[in-house]
C-alpha cells in the first residue's frame, strides 16, 4: 500500500533566495512544492490539482499576489490560498479579508507559515 501523496504547495515569490529556502523548509515538512518567480508564471500553468494550496507573495513585480489570486478565482480555481508580505497596510488587509485569504507577515518566523498552510488546507 502506497502512502498518500504529499500535499501540493504552489509557491510564488520574486526573491529567488527566499523561494529556494521556503521550498526546502516546506519539503522538510512533507509538502510537495512547486515554485514560481512571478504571478504571471503561475497564471501560465495548468490549474492546480485538487487539494493544492497557493502561497503568494503580495509584492511582486507585474501582477501582485492578490491580483494573481483574483485571476485564478475568475478561472474557477478554488484552492486555499495565503498571502505573504511585510508590513501590510489597512487597505491590503481589507482586500485580503474580502478575498477570504489570510496574510502571513514576513519575516516568516517559527512555524507560522506551515501552521497557516495546514490550517488553510484543513477540511
Amino acid at each position: 500500500m502506497q502512502p498518500p501523496p504529499a500535499p501540493k504547495i504552489l509557491l510564488v515569490d520574486d526573491d529567488l533566495a527566499l523561494l529556494d529556502a521556503l521550498r526546502f523548509s516546506l519539503e522538510l515538512e512533507g509538502f510537495d512544492v512547486e515554485i514560481f518567480p512571478s504571478g504571471e508564471a503561475l497564471l501560465m500553468r495548468e490549474p492546480p490539482p485538487p487539494g493544492a494550496c497557493l502561497v503568494l507573495d503580495e509584492k511582486l513585480p507585474g501582477v501582485s499576489g492578490l491580483a494573481t489570486l483574483r485571476q485564478l478565482r475568475e478561472r474557477k480555481v478554488e484552492a486555499p490560498a495565503l498571502l505573504i508580505t511585510s508590513h501590510p497596510n489597512p487597505r491590503l488587509r481589507a482586500a485580503a479579508a474580502k478575498a477570504g485569504v489570510p496574510i502571513v507577515e514576513k519575516p516568516l518566523l517559527g512555524d507560522a507559515l506551515v501552521e497557516s498552510i495546514r490550517s488553510a488546507m484543513a477540511p
